[in-house]
């Protein structure tokens, strides 16, 4: 007669284990990869908005003749919010326009944009040319101590995301999230002209978390691309 032996309850919990530590090795990667692929659709939404931020100055007239930029939004339904008395952005500082835009509304983590401007860039009253004067224009830093500008100087406008973490963040529930706890990435939520670009850190970094996406436009490339040659951005 044959005896059939099956798995012994020491064989069944070694070969638990063994699944165990493979599925894991194997779920890290994967979780990289989900990430990462998250950040690159990220970047690809901050660089349509910038299109469609060139794309709104070409096609937009100010009263002066001259081209100008949409304003922030500031109530959180997707539209710029301006001063119809004054024509000028109620403020500098919000999130990216999406419905004014036409462009995506969120990062791929389900947060809004943060977008920022300077006058009379956004101000349909007076708009601007390939003369209008840059006067305290908003600048990217490698960090929040930094004296003068160390990544880009002269910028026009800059768009951000919160990125994986989203602190500081609004949702597409129009929820705010956790406020950042590192120096860097408050700087990004100040309001101020300083915004950081940098390399992600985590918790533990001298400089604490960071993992916020940036991208801005600057004075020569905004008027480059949207003041066709000898127009001085008139019609």
């Amino acid at each position: 007669m044959t005896i059939q032996r099956g798995f012994t309850l020491i064989e069944m919990a070694i070969v638990l284990v063994i699944v165990t530590i493979l599925i894991g090795g194997l779920a890290m990667p994967l979780s990289a990869q989900i990430q990462a692929r998250r950040i690159a659709e990220t970047r690809q939404t901050l660089q349509e908005a910038r299109e469609a931020m060139l794309g709104y100055a070409m096609t937009h007239l100010a009263t002066a003749g001259k081209r100008y930029l949409p304003c922030p939004d500031t109530t959180g339904d997707g539209r710029e919010d301006r001063n119809l008395a004054t024509q000028a952005c109620t403020q500098a500082y919000g999130w990216l326009p999406w419905v004014t835009l036409g462009t995506a509304s969120q990062d791929a983590w389900g947060n809004r944009l943060l977008y920022a401007d300077i006058s009379p860039f956004a101000d349909k009253a007076t708009g601007f040319s390939t003369s209008t004067a840059l006067v305290n224009p908003l600048q990217v830093c490698s960090t929040h101590t930094c004296a003068s500008p160390d990544v880009a100087q002269d910028i026009v406008f800059v768009l951000i995301s919160h990125g994986p973490n989203g602190w500081g963040a609004i949702n597409v529930n129009g929820n705010s999230l956790a406020a950042p706890s590192g120096p860097d990435e408050l700087e990004n939520k100040d309001a101020d002209l300083v915004y950081i670009s940098r390399s992600p850190t985590k918790p533990d970094a001298a400089n604490g978390e960071f993992d916020d996406l940036t991208l801005w436009m600057s004075e020569g490339s905004l008027k480059g691309r949207v003041c066709p040659p000898l127009s001085d951005c008139s019609p």
